[in-house]
This record gives structure tokens, C-alpha cells and sequence, in this order.
């Protein structure tokens, strides 16, 4: 007979807590008796606006054709649903002029008017994510996890007189608290996992060598000892998630590497262990975020592709004119040929994110399946500014709960916030309103 495990039973070593995926053998049962995975949920977004005529899909219902932007999703088609016909109202102007692309990140989660201010009295709104985190605490050894590709200034003019805070952030704690993002990956594993680094400096100077150790030395011991208590299908469970976990603490490791070659003198060394390569980035943070999920560190993150306005340039996709630029398009067919590449770009990142929370096996399902994994945005077009006709996807079965594999076309000028409202309804956090919404949405 297996021994029955709690579901918060990590892996332990010199001060290092390594969590476990959910296993057959842990207490984590529905009322029937069943396994029963948490449901997660997570927000990941992008700035200004797309390519409209190249990401919506035209028809509607279940036999939709995948578009253009889309097509890296193709393999996932049935694991997700486009909704239209989104809007987020409180980032239009409503009297407060220029600004667009700050409201359209402080509004995306908040549903609120940011307060137009570049000063100390930045105001928006709670966020959903940090709504839910609060109701659920102490469910998760995190609340939360907030990530994200660019670091994010929480002062100064970043877009006609609004705060820097509100192009950079998407998450706010409280109306006048945004919680800034870890851009880290060294950072983001050392709060799922603990760092071996600062714990032998702590602990024992003489043994700065153990920077360079697995975590997974450090919980060798408590590893096999479990191991032994498990059944078969646990075992090899565990097995495979401990590789994923040595496999992201090996691209963390490649990108801090003090004997790299050297580098030209007029190209910077990529600071705090950030990759160079930015797809190969994009793919690291998604695995981070896939690990706090299939740990359960947390069930609510959200993961910024690149703050609002941003003007990243794509060369490995040869776009080389700043995204911010080619989204005031004018028209302009070449323009938009580029902003449909780096929509692709984008897409292609989120299909990568799916595939690793499909790959994960859990109770009856995936980890995909418990999921419910938001891809949108606040501004439609970039060249008009618009905040309807919003592109957005939410991905995965929310625990049974959602119907995915549709493009459901929802009336004109629908709140976002209704999303919200029955994405938290799924969560087990019910609130009578959100930000500007006037109900949920029936159909999803």
C-alpha cells in the first residue's frame, strides 16, 4: 500500500522547499471522492493592438478556420476559444485626452479609469488576479506570481502625462498599489524553489561552490526516501517533473555562465541572467510559470509579453521598426504585413505556454485542462486606439467548466469584466460585480 501524501509535502534540503506536482497518492479529492485538481488561473498579455484583418477568425462556432496570426495555435484549436466582441471602456479617454496605451495596461485586468498622472497619486483598480489572490490566501504557499519580458518604471511620463507605472503593470493590489513584475528567471525559480546561491552565502561562505548545484542535490536525500513510499505511475511522476525542473535550472545556469565567449566591445553582457535570445527568454519564463502551476506555489499569475507602447524591435523574424511605431500603420500594407508578423511571433510564444501545460498529466486531465489562461489585450487596432473589438483568447477546460475549441462572437461593447466575473465564479471566489461589469458571460 502507497503512502497518502498532503498535498503541501515538499522536498527538503540545506533550507531549500522543493514543491511536488499533484500525485494519486495525495489528499486533494472532490466530494465524491475523486481526484480533484485546483483550477489556475493566468493572464498573459501584449501591447498595441494587432493586425485586425489577420488575427480574428470569421466564422463563428466550432468549425472556425484558424487565421493567419493564429496559426502557431493550430495544434491547440480544440484547447481554446476566441472571443469577440470584448471591450474594455474605461481605457478610452472619457474626457482625460492622449494616453492610450497606459490606460489600456492599467485598465486590461482593473476594469477602472486610471487617474491621469505622471506623480506619487497614481490611482487604477484591484485586479482580478489580486482579487482572487486575496480571497484564496493561504491556499498556495504564493498568492500570486506576477512575471513579465521588460522592467517596468514605477515613476516618471511614460505616455502623454500618465505614469510609468501604469504602462509597465497589470496587476494592482490595491487602487494605488501595482505590483511590479520579475523579469529574473534566477529570481522567479529562487521564489518557487529556493536558491541554492543565497542560501551558502547565508549559511556557510566557505561553500560558495553550492551557487552552482542543483536544487535538486540539496533534496536528494528526502527524494529517494519518497520515492520508495510511492507507487509506480507517483514515481515516475516525479521523475519527470524533477528533469523539468533540472532542465529550466540548465537554461538559468547557460545564461550566467562566467566562461562564455567574449563578446564584442560594443555589445552588453545580458544583465542578471536574462537570455539573450529573446524567444529563448519568452520559452523560459512560460516553463517558470508552468512549474508554479504544477506545484501548486500558486493558481494566479500573470505574464506581461512587453509593457504598453513598447518598441521592441523582432529581427529574427525581420521586423526591424519598433512595434509601437509600426502600430500606427496608417494603412500601410507593409506595416501591416510586420505587425502580423510579430502577432504571429506572440502567438507562437502562447502556443508554446499550452504545450507545456498540456504535457503535464493530472488527475483525469492536464494541467491544461484545470486551466483557464487568458491571451489578450486592451487596444484592438494600434492605429486607431480602439478598446473594443478587443483580440482575446482564453485557453484550457477550467476544471470541466469551459467549452473550448469555439470562437464565441459576443455583442458589441461586452465588458471584459464579464470574463472576469465567471473566470473567478470557476476559481471558487464569487463576487457581485467587477470593475464595469454587468453580468457573466453565459456562453463559454
Amino acid at each position: 500500500m502507497t503512502k497518502q501524501l498532503s498535498r503541501r509535502t515538499v522536498l527538503r534540503g540545506m533550507g531549500v522547499a522543493l514543491g511536488l506536482p499533484a500525485l494519486e497518492s495525495m489528499r486533494v479529492f472532490a466530494n465524491d471522492g475523486s481526484p480533484k485538481p485546483p483550477v489556475r488561473m493566468a493572464f498573459c498579455f501584449w501591447p498595441n493592438g494587432v493586425n485586425t484583418k489577420m488575427w480574428f477568425p470569421k466564422d463563428v462556432g466550432a468549425d472556425w478556420a484558424i487565421t493567419p496570426s493564429l496559426e502557431p495555435l493550430a495544434p491547440f484549436k480544440k484547447d481554446f476559444q476566441v472571443l469577440t466582441g470584448l471591450a474594455q471602456t474605461r481605457a478610452r479617454a472619457n474626457g482625460d485626452g492622449a494616453g492610450d496605451h497606459a490606460r489600456s495596461a492599467a485598465t486590461f485586468l482593473t476594469g477602472r479609469q486610471a487617474r491621469k498622472t505622471d506623480g506619487k497619486d497614481i490611482r487604477a483598480g484591484v485586479s482580478v488576479d489580486q482579487v482572487a489572490a486575496e480571497k484564496l490566501a493561504g491556499q498556495t504557499r504564493l498568492a500570486s506570481l506576477e512575471i513579465g519580458c521588460d522592467k517596468g518604471a514605477m515613476a516618471g511620463n511614460c505616455d502623454s502625462g500618465y505614469s510609468c507605472a501604469y504602462s509597465s503593470t497589470i496587476s494592482w493590489k490595491a487602487e494605488a498599489m501595482p505590483l511590479p513584475k520579475e523579469v529574473n528567471p534566477r529570481q522567479i525559480f529562487g521564489r518557487l524553489f529556493g536558491d541554492p546561491g543565497s542560501l551558502a552565502a547565508e549559511r556557510d561562505r566557505a561553500r560558495q561552490a553550492m551557487y552552482r548545484k542543483s536544487v535538486l542535490d540539496l533534496v536528494r536525500d528526502d527524494a529517494a526516501g519518497l520515492s520508495k513510499e510511492l507507487g509506480t505511475s507517483d514515481r515516475r511522476k516525479v521523475d519527470e517533473y524533477l528533469e523539468s525542473v533540472r532542465s529550466i535550472e540548465k537554461q538559468i545556469q547557460a545564461s550566467e555562465r562566467k566562461d562564455a565567449p567574449k563578446l564584442p566591445a560594443d555589445v552588453e553582457v545580458p544583465a542578471d541572467g536574462i537570455p539573450s535570445d529573446f524567444p529563448s527568454y519568452m520559452r523560459l519564463l512560460s516553463d517558470l510559470l508552468v512549474l508554479a502551476f504544477q506545484t501548486d506555489a500558486t493558481r494566479i499569475a500573470t505574464y506581461v509579453f512587453a509593457n504598453e507602447g513598447s518598441n521592441r524591435t523582432f529581427p529574427w523574424i525581420d521586423v526591424r521598426e519598433g512595434h509601437h511605431s509600426l502600430s500606427h500603420h496608417g494603412g500601410n500594407p507593409d506595416k501591416l504585413a510586420q505587425i502580423a508578423k510579430i502577432d504571429r511571433f506572440y502567438a507562437e510564444m502562447f502556443a508554446h505556454l499550452l504545450g507545456k501545460l498540456k504535457a503535464v498529466k493530472e488527475g483525469d486531465g492536464t494541467l491544461l485542462d484545470h486551466s483557464m489562461i487568458v491571451f489578450g489585450a486592451a487596444i484592438g487596432d494600434g492605429n486607431r486606439h480602439n478598446h473594443d473589438e478587443l483580440p482575446v483568447i482564453l485557453a484550457g477546460g477550467g476544471g470541466g467548466t469551459l467549452k473550448p475549441g469555439r470562437h464565441v462572437k459576443h455583442p458589441f461593447e461586452t465588458p471584459m469584466c464579464n470574463l472576469f466575473l465567471s473566470m473567478m465564479d470557476r476559481m471558487g471566489v464569487k463576487e457581485e460585480s467587477f470593475g464595469d461589469s454587468t453580468g457573466r458571460l453565459s456562453d463559454l
